[in-house]
């Protein structure tokens, strides 16, 4: 596997305030992404298993309905198909798996 530079990669915005770096192999995306405070994503669903890591800051999520409050240290695990939505109360560095592949983010 080759080393990669978080830096070096390209930022994408996937949302107004949620820049993202990303990363694709055969079988899984990563997704690094940076949150400014007050920034949400709308409610979505989509094929792929997601795992939502916070690495700094507060992060509201609400899944199929329920709401959670996520900081550091702190992992969700989303089922493929499942609505979600977010919004960042604080700046924040989320690291996002997601399996398959987000061939829509390449």
């Amino acid at each position: 596997m080759p080393l990669i530079t978080l830096d070096a990669l390209p930022v994408r915005e996937i949302f107004p305030g949620v820049r993202a770096r990303l990363i694709h192999t055969d079988r899984v995306s990563h997704s690094w992404v940076d949150l400014d405070e007050g920034a949400t994503f709308p409610e979505h669903r989509h094929p792929h298993e997601q795992i939502v890591s916070v690495l700094d800051g507060e992060l509201e999520i609400v899944v199929a309905g329920e709401r959670f409050v996520l900081t550091p240290g702190q992992v969700f695990v989303i089922p493929p198909d499942t609505p979600h939505a977010g919004r960042a109360l604080t700046p924040c560095r989320v690291l996002d798996a997601f399996a398959p592949v987000r061939e829509d983010y390449r």
